[in-house]
């Protein structure tokens, strides 16, 4: 592995024969890293949202099958 760091990004180098499942993971999780690294977003606020988009998505879930 090579890790080279530039004045605008780090670059990572890996071997060809690294599992591409385990690798997208944790790019993933870096990526999530990056996103909400100066997020001023409360746990509180978080789950607010989390619990609107569940709602939200089980209403259309229920509107689409025709659900009560």
């Amino acid at each position: 592995m090579i890790l080279e760091r530039t004045s605008k990004e780090i670059l990572v180098r890996l071997p060809a024969y690294v599992d591409l499942s385990e690798l997208q993971d944790m790019l993933d999780y870096l990526e999530y890293k990056e996103v909400t690294a100066k997020s001023n977003a409360t746990q509180k606020d978080v789950d607010k949202l989390s619990d609107s988009v569940n709602k939200s998505m089980w209403q259309k879930f229920k509107d689409k099958r025709s659900l009560k």
